[in-house]
């Protein structure tokens, strides 16, 4: 039985080649996935070592003994000045640690935030999710930093110098010599360029920038004088990490600062780096499983009609002397051979998709450091395990049929076609679990929050659904290809004929057609939401804005109070409302109270108010939300005592609550432009978080808003960190990213759909085989060949209709009824229809029938006519 699955394996080449490319597909995604794991764990790893590298003992600022979160020397805290940030890390303890038996020497560090503006005059990642880092040039006794190795010019040694990483250099298009412009908090500065260094740190390497001071300068820009972020220290050979840190612990105060071994900082720099790796490679993974269970149902095709091929030769099999284990041993031993030699391919074909994942997602804004391919003995291993486990398996149930065949049967029935199964149970079955898919989803639509426990619910519901739709298919193939037929009737005898193919075998037309359902419910579902959110994250973007820009600090950090008044004063511009936000409660209801000059916020927010008016906003006067309202109880007139956050949150000023007793004087339809409640700038400023404007919005005078942004930031001071939005990018920021994570995940599902265009392609071409006898008799009695190729293409254009009618509504009942889990987080969400997606969707399951039919109908229309007829 093994020589004969040999033979059958190299007997039919190459009606195996359609399954075999859709297990190498499948296992190389797995592959590929596991390998840029491994890769992307090892890179993190290295860069970790090297941060780390000679470090003992790390001292953070700002931690006390027993605080679990940890991280690297350098790794700091993003502020400015305004920042308020303290350290209890000084100049004298780095003195006494030095003093310590066993320390080599000491790194003291100092670390911020620096917005580069390039030579272009824009900001170098401003709207950008990596980081803009800035730390001190500490130089050794050869004046040097063994951490920042110089590659033109010289370190920065006074306060009107810096230098810059290589990338960022070129990036921003500066040389050593040129005056720099940057901020931190604020205003824009200028230092000049004396030196440009090389860095191995993986935040800058995936895409930040890198600005160094020198140590006073640092102090003065990100911290205090003579204080440190952090202090790494080098200890002497031979010396106890462990001892070494207590000691240093001991030095430290008791609360503000903490030390830990270089050896535990490593350790859980490790973890986290595991965690967060693994997560990654869970997430590509199931889009590899989405893509072997798609290729299950071109595997489970292949070895039906395979089996139903050589039913005579089964059962001659079976006549002279072969048991049914033997028959079921023999097919599953020529899958697993298929299995092997496709996952082998796959996987070095897995290798190229690895190395093409990182600037994949580069560019969709993750920050992973660059380093070698990684091929760990578990990837290679995996790859054949899955891919031989999923082609066996999925071969199990025809073999099982295979050996069930009757030889006396098949002998004396030679040249007629077995009889149909009954779809009975099947029916019963999926009924069943379609029905309790759509109840189960039906109940998540009446959810209203995207909790853990509802989102599980949704994925069952989603999978219920989506397997009881596979299991029906069969049953409602007849009345949708039946409805196809009516347009296929119209292409003559070759429409008829294909409308008949496609109905002859209800499993089999199910099973090609599910495998391209699968991929289009997953791509509906995603479009489906994703345009929806899209639509409301839109509308919330601009929801009651009617002024023509909005003015901010890209660092979150405020802008200065006086900013409104200098911006209307602009020629050009009608109207500048400054905009400030605190929180309070009142009456066990929590709020966010926007502070606003109610004589122009008018102006650029359009209100609708229910009670009162914004004339009547004043000092002690508030108008709140109808919402907020509704949730606390409040009417016009009533009066609130509100315990208002005094204190900003900073280390310098303790948040403390005031009591500031507040008047109701209007109510307002809830608009995101106005939070819960609206009150003047003086009531709300001294509680606001950073004690200065949020943002201002400006209002252009009829035909004068072209060109009124550069006006806006030469009134600002042009800092890099300044942002002067309009609605349309306003819309742009809020919805980017989930245009960047939709064109993602369409990528990775694109690859269930090509496994499925490969199922089409193979059922066509097998099927083409079995009916040989058949075109023969069609060509003799005057169908020609361009008739037989019309017949193949039409069967095929209308399978692939059935898969994508099936998908397009699945995926979007399923996109409609998870949907309403946004709406808590997302109160503007409903679910709309992308009709242009759809119809692409449609118009792509039209090409992928025309495009999987072109091999199989040649085949078909070559075929010699007396020869085929005499074909058994």
């Amino acid at each position: 039985m093994l020589r004969t699955a040999l033979r059958n394996v190299l007997a039919h080449k190459a009606r195996l080649m359609m399954t075999a490319l859709a297990v190498l597909l499948g296992v190389a995604f797995v592959s590929g996935t596991l390998v840029f794991g491994d890769t992307t764990a090892n890179a993190f790893r290295n860069a970790s070592a090297q941060s780390l590298k000679g470090v003992a003992v790390a001292v953070q600022a700002g931690e006390s003994p027993g605080d679990e979160e940890q991280a690297s020397p350098g790794a700091g805290t993003a502020a400015g000045k305004d920042g308020g940030r303290t350290s209890v890390l000084d100049a004298a303890l780095a003195q006494k640690i030095r003093a310590l038996p066993g320390v080599d020497s000491v790194r003291p560090t100092v670390n911020g935030q620096a917005t580069l503006a390039g030579k272009d005059g824009r900001p170098v990642n401003a709207d950008s999710s990596r980081q803009n880092l800035a730390t001190n040039y500490l130089p050794g006794k050869d004046g040097k930093d063994g951490h920042f190795p110089l590659k033109e010019g010289r370190a920065p040694a006074t306060e009107g110098e810096l230098a810059l990483d290589a990338t960022t250099a070129e990036k921003a298009g500066y040389r050593v010599g040129d005056t720099v412009r940057f901020a931190t908090d604020g205003p824009a500065l200028t230092k000049k360029l004396v030196g440009i260094v090389t860095s191995d740190d993986p935040r800058v390497t995936a895409g930040g920038t890198l600005t160094l001071f020198d140590t006073t300068t640092a102090q003065k820009l990100f911290l205090t004088p003579g204080r440190f972020d952090a202090i790494a220290v080098a200890a002497k050979p031979g010396t106890d990490e462990r001892a070494l840190t207590a000691q240093v612990q001991s030095l430290l105060p008791a609360k503000g600062a903490r030390a830990t071994s270089g050896a535990d900082l490593a350790a859980e720099q490790s973890r986290q780096i595991a965690e967060n790796t693994t997560r990654l490679t869970k997430t590509l993974l199931g889009f590899a499983g989405i893509a072997l269970f798609v290729g299950v149902f071109i595997i489970v095709n292949t070895f039906t009609m395979l089996i139903a091929q050589r039913s005579r030769e089964i059962a001659l099999l079976r006549a002279v002397g072969a048991s049914r284990r033997q028959v079921v041993r023999s097919v599953l031993i020529e899958a697993a051979l298929v299995g092997l030699g496709a996952s082998a391919a796959g996987f070095a074909l897995g290798l190229g998709i690895a190395t093409a994942l990182h600037p994949l997602l580069s560019t969709g804004g993750a920050e992973l450091p660059d380093g070698p391919l990684v091929v760990s003995p578990t990837a290679p291993l995996a790859s054949l395990a899955v891919g031989v486990a999923v082609t066996v398996l999925a071969a199990w149930l025809p073999s099982r049929r295979a050996a069930k065949i009757a030889p006396v049967a098949v002998l004396s029935s030679a040249g007629l076609a077995p009889p149909a199964r009954t779809l009975k149970v099947r029916n019963v079955l999926g009924t069943l679990l379609t029905a309790l898919g759509v109840a189960v989803m039906l109940y998540v639509s009446t959810l209203k929050t995207s909790k853990e426990s509802n989102l599980m619910t949704a994925m069952l519901g989603s999978a219920l659904t989506l397997c009881g739709m596979i299991v029906l298919a069969p049953l409602l193939s007849r009345p949708l290809i039946t409805l196809a037929g009516k347009v296929t009737a119209r292409f003559g005898v070759s429409g008829k004929l294909a409308k008949e193919n496609a109905l002859r075998n209800p499993r089999r037309t199910a099973a090609t057609a599910s495998a391209l359902m699968i991929g289009l419910t997953l791509i509906t579902g995603l479009a489906v939401g994703g345009y929806s959110t899209q639509r409301a994250l839109d509308e919330e973007a601009t929801q009651g804005l009617a002024a023509d820009y909005k003015v901010s600090n890209g660092a979150y950090r405020g802008l200065d109070t006086a900013a409104a008044d200098d911006i209307a004063k602009l020629p050009g511009v009608a109207a500048a409302a400054p905009v400030t936000s605190a929180n309070f409660d009142t009456q066990g209801a929590f709020a966010t109270i926007t502070g606003t000059d109610p004589k122009t916020f008018g102006k650029v927010v359009d209100l609708n108010f229910q009670a009162g008016s914004l004339r009547d906003v004043g000092p002690g006067r508030i108008a709140v939300s109808d919402e907020f309202a509704r949730q606390a109880g409040l009417h016009v007139r009533d009066t609130i005592d509100a315990d208002m956050n005094t204190g900003g949150g900073t280390p310098n000023t303790p948040n403390t609550k005031n009591k500031k007793k507040l008047t109701v004087v209007a109510v307002y339809a809830k608009t995101r432009a106005a939070y819960d409640a609206l009150g003047t700038v003086a009531d709300v400023l001294p509680s606001a978080e950073t004690h200065k404007l949020d943002n201002v919005l400006v209002k252009a005078e009829p035909g004068k808003a072209a060109g009124l942004e550069q006006k806006i930031r030469q009134a600002l001071g042009n800092s890099p960190l300044l942002q002067v939005q309009t609605q349309e990018q306003l819309i742009k920021a809020g919805s980017g990213s989930m245009t960047t994570v939709l064109t993602m995940l369409y990528g990775l599902l694109a690859m269930a759909v090509v496994i499925a265009v490969l199922g089409v392609v193979n059922t066509l071409a097998m099927s083409v085989f079995e009916r040989t006898r058949e075109i023969g008799m069609l060509r003799a009695i005057g169908l020609d060949r361009s008739g037989i190729r019309q017949m193949v293409r039409l069967e095929s254009v209308v399978i692939s209709l059935f898969g994508a009618l099936l998908g397009i509504g699945t995926g979007t009942f399923l996109a409609w009824a998870a949907g309403s889990l946004t709406t808590a987080s997302m109160p503007l969400y409903e679910t709309l229809l992308p009709w242009a997606e759809l119809g692409l969707f449609l118009a792509l399951a039209l090409l992928i029938g025309v495009l999987a039919a072109i091999w199989p109908a040649r085949r078909a229309a070559r075929l010699n006519m007396l020869r085929a007829i005499q074909a058994h």
